[in-house]
């Protein structure tokens, strides 16, 4: 299973320290996700081989409009493993752009309905279950972003989209164990089973994405053949 971090300078922790915390609490990878303009300065093979973990190289758009987002898509689509867009105002770009890999947050600042749920199915987009604000926040903003979450989840269920959960961890104090999140998520009315696919869905997206990048991969559905191995 793995787990998606915001590190320094966006966050308050290296991605060498949350490394280091995840492969303690049993995950297999992290995904490394800054704001585009933040741009940490880290070894993600470095890393990984201390550790013995994955870190797999993200980022998060955050743009104020849809050609603002669609250009930093765009460019980086072409170098990061996996692309995602902090949702909110930018809830339905995501999920009509299939480039897109996962919507972060889409709750938190937004709302997704039938519309939104459908597209996000039908163009591979990831939904993310954000536990962040249920796990740090209390009163009438936990109680809203519990309400979201079992909206979201309907959403989910309804039209079979494709998901991802995260503590949203902006330090690697905020990272919880697997289980843990297990836990609050049949809280929340999830199984067991749904946050533990949520969670690996994060390495199934890295390894897919490093295909399509390898040159092996031609573009999706294509795969480099013999003859054009042969006539590189």
């Amino acid at each position: 299973m793995y787990e998606a971090v915001t590190p320094r300078p966006d966050g308050a922790s290296t991605v060498a320290r949350s490394a280091l915390t995840a492969a303690e609490q049993g995950y297999d990878g992290i995904v490394v996700r800054p704001p585009v303009a933040a741009n940490p300065d880290y070894d993600a093979s470095d890393i990984g081989d201390r550790y013995d973990v994955d870190v797999v190289d993200g980022c998060e758009v955050r743009a104020d409009g849809r050609s603002e987002a669609a250009g930093a898509v765009q460019s980086q689509r072409e170098v990061r493993t996996v692309v995602c867009v902090r949702g909110g105002a930018l809830n339905r770009f995501a999920v009509e752009d299939e480039r897109v890999d996962v919507l972060t947050r889409p709750m938190c600042d937004g709302d997704v309905n039938h519309v939104l749920a459908r597209a996000a199915a039908e163009n591979g987009v990831r939904l993310e279950f954000a536990f962040g604000r249920v796990l740090r926040t209390d009163g009438g903003e936990r109680v809203q972003a519990l309400r979201g979450l079992r909206k979201l989840r309907e959403m989910v269920e309804q039209y079979d989209a494709p998901f991802v959960v995260s503590a949203g961890a902006t330090s690697h104090l905020h990272l919880r164990a697997p289980r843990e999140l297990v836990a609050l998520g049949e809280l929340v009315g999830f199984s067991a089973e749904q946050v533990e696919s949520g969670l690996a869905e994060w390495g199934r997206l890295a390894e897919r994405n490093r295909e399509r990048m390898s040159d092996s991969f031609i573009e999706p559905g294509v795969r480099r053949g013999r003859y054009e191995e042969d006539h590189r």
